[in-house]
């Protein structure tokens, strides 16, 4: 079966990791410091903080970009769950502006009119779809006219770069940016994510968040006469200044990481050279089928490539046949995504894609199919033909 993502390790990545079990420090040690350092560098940025999710990422950016208890959260409505969810996370409410029908991300006209209607918005988080970056600069004056923080929501996103060259990451239109190290993005750790920013409050916080909102020397204590004794340390003492969570990296991890970040140019490469291939045969619209996502070939992280195709319409099969044809030809396809104004539980609190036609359309047709650094010349080959001769 060629599934539609699938992550890449090699023999380096293995002895990483091989490496830090012999080396006997599991948790809490200096590969994550390292890490966090190499992503920093990597993306242009003066902090990184690693954590357990990407999800857990965005949960701690909104708790350190000060959104809180009946705020409101605008995002996308064409993402993963969790760039919603961090809003009621802690208490906020997330709200959803449509996309652009060409880029497939935050439609800077939707979230300004959206930002009007709401009069207050507390932060806005801009998903940057498939590895694309959205219109930072556009989106970044919204945010501010609104007083609003800006979180990129750059899960798809790690080595692609925002329209002006800089990288995603460095935080130049944003309070911070949220990666992914999910084993189907670019680069992964098993599980993980990182946060990065460049300002230094933002990062002191986001260290205690991540560790149950413990100070360990990183911040002045709050409790000076119990830190000390006769002016000197005490050498047990730490201090829970806020509350906070278990959102900890692993040294496995982080050391997993550093091997596959040395490899992240090379596999943004080749996946760039796939979704080019793909982009020739479906630039001709063969039996309908055409390209999802047809600008930002060069500066894309490229995570997904996604296809549109006239499903159920004029003797086109349905989108569930068609992709029970695929499997049976050996190929997984997914959806990315079901909108999240569909899900029962934004259902419930009044959600839906009545004011969201571009999502909806979008949503209709879509279909990504596979996409990865290992994947073969020959494989894709097979995949495109497979691709149109089951739509038939």
């Amino acid at each position: 079966m060629i599934p539609y993502g699938k992550h890449y390790l090699d023999e380096d990545d293995i002895e990483a990791v091989v490496s830090q079990l012999r080396a006997g420090t599991l948790t809490q040690g200096g590969r994550i410091g390292e890490f966090e350092a190499a992503v920093a560098e990597y993306v242009g940025v003066k902090y990184a903080v690693a954590v357990t999710s990407g999800t857990a990422a965005l949960h701690l950016a909104c708790i350190a970009g000060g959104v809180g208890s009946g705020d409101i959260v605008v995002t996308s409505p064409n993402t993963f769950v969790a760039s919603a969810n961090c809003a009621p996370y802690v208490g906020a409410t997330p709200q959803f502006a449509d996309i652009d029908a060409t880029s497939l991300n935050l439609d800077p006209g939707a979230l300004a009119e959206k930002a009007r209607a709401l009069k207050k918005v507390r932060a806005v988080i801009p998903v940057h779809f498939g590895g694309l970056s959205c219109d930072m600069p556009a989106i970044k004056e919204i945010a501010d006219r609104s007083g609003a923080a800006v979180i990129e929501d750059a899960s798809h996103a790690i080595g692609g770069r925002h329209a002006d060259d800089s990288w995603i990451g460095s935080c130049r239109y944003s309070d911070m940016t949220v990666f992914s190290f999910h084993p189907v993005k670019q680069i992964t750790t098993g599980e993980g994510g990182m946060i990065t920013t460049n300002s230094e409050p933002i990062y002191r916080e986001l260290l205690r968040l991540r560790s149950h909102g413990i100070n360990k020397g990183n911040d002045p204590f709050l409790c000076p006469d119990e830190a000390f004794t006769a002016d000197a340390p005490n050498r047990w003492y730490y201090e829970m200044q806020e509350l906070g969570f278990n959102y900890r990296l692993t040294e496995i991890q982080a050391a997993l990481g550093l091997s596959q970040l040395k490899k992240l140019d090379r596999f943004v490469k080749r996946r760039r050279l796939l979704a080019e291939r793909y982009d020739k045969v479906f630039e001709a619209r063969p039996r309908g089928i055409r390209i999802g996502q047809p600008v930002g070939r060069d500066r894309s992280g490229h995570h997904l490539y996604i296809i549109r195709a006239p499903f159920g319409r004029d003797g086109a099969p349905s989108r569930n046949d068609y992709m029970r044809r695929l499997v049976e030809l050996g190929i997984i396809t997914q959806v990315h995504y079901i909108p999240v104004p569909l899900h029962p539980y934004y259902r419930n609190l009044g959600h839906s894609l009545k004011d969201l036609p571009v999502t909806r359309a979008y949503y209709g047709e879509c279909l990504s199919v596979p996409l990865y650094f290992s994947l073969s010349d020959q494989e894709q080959e097979a995949v495109i033909e497979k691709l149109v001769d089951a739509f038939a």
